[in-house]
């Protein structure tokens, strides 16, 4: 049997809007209503529906792997709209990238205060 990831709920006080953010920042496609969610499709079989609280929002960590130069494109749209960013999930290297010898990555937070990462994985 395989297993194989099909979709995971983000909490959000706004779905359309948070949905929104992460699609734009990726360059993904426009979310869509699915059910109660807002899917923004990630992956040919994944996507992240989210849903809307009234309560409160444990913020949750999401990475991205992408390559190169669509990282550099998603880095661009970060700049463009001089959204914070980090090196490290401590959040102790703002306004960094983080080198990791076989990647680079950086970190910034959604309007719900969910932390995304953006990384770049060389294989050997």
């Amino acid at each position: 049997m395989t297993v194989q990831l099909d979709h995971t709920i983000i909490p959000a006080r706004d779905k359309k809007e948070s949905a929104s953010f992460l699609a734009e920042i990726l360059g993904l496609a426009e979310p869509e209503p699915m059910g109660p969610f807002m899917a923004v499709q990630v992956g040919h079989d994944l996507s992240l529906d989210f849903a809307d609280t009234d309560g409160d929002i444990r913020p949750l960590h999401y990475a991205f792997r992408v390559a190169d130069d669509e990282f550099d494109t998603i880095f661009g749209r970060i700049l463009e709209r001089s959204l914070p960013y980090w090196a490290d999930p401590f959040r102790s290297r703002p306004n960094e990238v983080a080198d990791r010898g076989n990647g680079r990555a950086f970190y910034f937070e959604d309007p719900n205060g969910h932390f995304f990462e953006v990384l770049t994985r060389v294989r050997a």
